[in-house]
């Protein structure tokens, strides 16, 4: 059985998870002690038979949860192609969360990608603007990113912008980040400047395409956990994650930072 927590749907978790064409489980990456997407499955797994218990993510506006999916695919608005998919998809009334989750992939070695499959191609509207001059930027070099896969996350608020138009709904792009202080493999420190460098490109990103249709909002793992501990129901499952996955980062907030 790939690794995952006693306590969540592991049948439903697995049937999701095998439509992406990333194979994680196929191929053994999900069992690493480095995965992300392990991490990502067993965070939101406790959800998927239950959306409701799924607190509105923090800093995110979007209301009372309706469902939860795991591997979503998000077209593009046109046939044919490869088409981005995220790693949780989280539906409200109003909104439509897509969620990009990395673990240690910001401190590995950058691999190079572009755009490819988004083309400039006059279907995004007229609110995706800032978006789309940061594709050309990044395109150009005019713009430059070594630690964060910015291209990833500019294709990722497209694709997600074109299922929530189709649903006449809003859209959030949430960036679920850690902070490791060791790698998981070997026990050896993360590079405090590698940590420091994302922090930086994030703050970057967010200000370039702030004010477009898709929001953007990054959100640690850390700060994700503290939140849900502070639901007595989702205890048990933080601390299952944290006993599973070990140190994710340090908090912003304590638990009497927030409201109930």
């Amino acid at each position: 059985m790939p690794n995952l927590l006693p306590h969540l749907p592991a049948d439903l978790i697995l049937a999701q998870l095998a439509r992406s064409p990333g194979n994680e489980v196929k191929s053994g990456k999900f069992d690493s002690p480095e995965s992300s997407a392990a991490l990502v499955a067993n965070g939101f797994g406790r959800f998927l038979e239950h959306p409701a218990d799924l607190p509105p993510l923090p800093g995110v506006p979007m209301g009372a949860v309706q469902e939860v999916e795991l591997a979503a695919e998000m077209r593009f608005p046109w046939a044919g192609g490869r088409h981005p998919w995220l790693d949780v998809a989280i539906g409200t009334a109003t909104t439509l969360v897509g969620v990009e989750a990395t673990r240690y992939e910001p401190f590995r070695p950058s691999r190079a990608s572009g755009f490819a499959e988004v083309h400039d191609r006059p279907v995004w509207g007229d609110q995706m603007g800032r978006h789309i001059r940061l594709m050309h930027d990044l395109v150009a070099g005019r713009v430059v990113f070594q630690a964060l896969d910015a291209v990833q996350l500019v294709k990722d608020a497209l694709a997600l912008r074109t299922r929530a138009e189709k649903r006449a709904l809003g859209a959030v792009l949430v960036y679920l980040y850690a902070e490791p202080t060791v790698w998981a493999k070997s026990g050896k420190p993360v590079d405090r400047a590698g940590i420091a460098l994302h922090r930086r490109e994030l703050a970057q990103f967010a200000g370039l395409v702030r004010g477009d249709q898709v929001a953007f909002v990054a959100l640690s793992w850390a700060d994700l956990l503290a939140d849900w501990a502070r639901k007595p129901g989702l205890l048990p499952h933080v601390e299952a994650l944290r006993a599973a996955f070990g140190d994710l980062g340090q908090p912003s907030f304590t638990p009497s930072d927030r409201r109930t």
